[in-house]
């Protein structure tokens, strides 16, 4: 899947679960930046990835995310 791709729908997926679209995806883009973002969100924002990709992140993987642009390179490498 393309790397766009990745990024329309982790951008659904944001807007969604954050109900709101007040910000950029971009690689530096973390939690702090976004209103709403919290650890619950985040959660969430995990599990929906998850069901959207067809994929399963493992604990190692979770922790590597540092930013927008850690989780894209890590839903990659998983599909």
């Amino acid at each position: 899947m393309e790397r766009n791709d990745i990024v329309l729908k982790l951008k659904n997926i944001l807007a969604e679960t954050l109900e709101h679209t007040n910000f950029e995806i971009n690689d530096a883009l973390t939690a702090k930046d976004v209103d709403g973002w919290d650890s619950l969100s985040h959660m969430i924002i995990i599990t929906q990835i998850e069901k959207e990709f067809g994929i399963k992140f493992k604990l190692r993987d979770l922790n590597k995310l540092d930013n927008v642009g850690a989780l894209i390179d890590v839903i990659q490498t998983k599909l």
